[in-house]
């Protein structure tokens, strides 16, 4: 998901919430997945098993950042229970139409920023996106210190993002070189399997980043390797040389996915059963 600039913002205090307007709920999903992986250290997780989200653990960042996060993206993000809540030991970030502070809908925006951050690893999150024209789900990942400076030479990771008209196709990116327009972006996407979706049920969205390589998986299948990038006037591997947070977020409309229409239904949910992140042990 493409940005110019992160803000975080201070934030408020959230409660649990018991009855909360909402698309369709998946079943309970099976998420018994042993969390030791051959070589790999499990370092931080949130299995969000708990009654409201762990603020030691994520930020919100607030409002429309005045140019809808440099997508022209609708939305306006807040840190309200009604866009963001856990659920039957899901997070649920929520995209709703409503008029909000000068915008036709709401959804959240969540980050790890100096909570969570990490040069290199491994970023298993298992998720299930939502549906509809304009909807525009994300998992990915920004710097903490904008280092080799503004987007997009310090780098963006896109681990997982999905066009909600097309419930069957995900997308894998990085974002790098020189400023905006003359920006790079290099990517794949992954189609799902006959008779499945990634709508219908729950699917592991994986990276593994290493010092010169990203690989990308959906349910454990490598579907793209990236070992080529850059960022002016420096050495590879930068810029993705340094540490990097993660970011969920469910945009509604922008640049990329178009405008909701009269074929989409409102709320949308990402749903999130887990996040967990390894490094390599040598």
């Amino acid at each position: 998901m493409k940005t110019i600039f992160s803000l975080v913002y201070p934030f408020l205090f959230l409660v649990p919430v018991l009855h909360v307007s909402c698309s369709e709920s998946p079943a309970k999903a099976d998420s018994s997945i042993d969390t030791k992986k051959p070589g790999w250290q499990l370092v931080w997780n949130d299995e969000f098993n708990s009654t409201a989200i762990d603020l030691n653990k994520w930020n919100f960042e607030i409002g429309t950042n005045g140019n809808g996060w440099g997508n022209n993206e609708l939305e306006y993000y807040t840190d309200r229970v009604e866009n963001a809540f856990i659920l039957n030991d899901w997070l649920v970030i929520e995209a709703r139409e409503e008029k909000y502070q000068g915008q036709e809908y709401t959804s959240a925006r969540m980050t790890t920023k100096n909570k969570g951050d990490w040069l290199y690893g491994k970023f298993e999150i298992r998720a299930r996106m939502p549906r509809g024209q304009g909807i525009w789900p994300a998992i990915w990942m920004l710097p903490t210190d904008w280092e080799y400076g503004g987007w997009p030479k310090s780098g963006e990771i896109d681990i997982v993002e999905n066009l909600g008209q097309d419930t069957k196709t995900v997308y894998g990116t990085l974002h790098y070189g020189n400023d905006w327009p003359d920006n790079t972006h290099t990517g794949e996407k992954y189609s799902i399997p006959e008779g499945k979706d990634f709508y219908d049920g729950f699917h592991v969205f994986t990276i593994e980043w290493r010092e010169k390589e990203i690989k990308w998986y959906v349910d454990d299948i490598l579907y793209q390797v990236q070992t080529k990038w850059f960022t002016p006037n420096e050495d590879y591997p930068a810029p993705f040389d340094k540490r990097f947070h993660l970011i969920l977020n469910v945009a509604v409309g922008g640049n990329w996915p178009g405008n909701p229409d009269d074929t989409t239904q409102f709320p949308q949910r990402m749903y999130i059963d887990y996040i967990r992140v390894y490094k390599w042990q040598e």
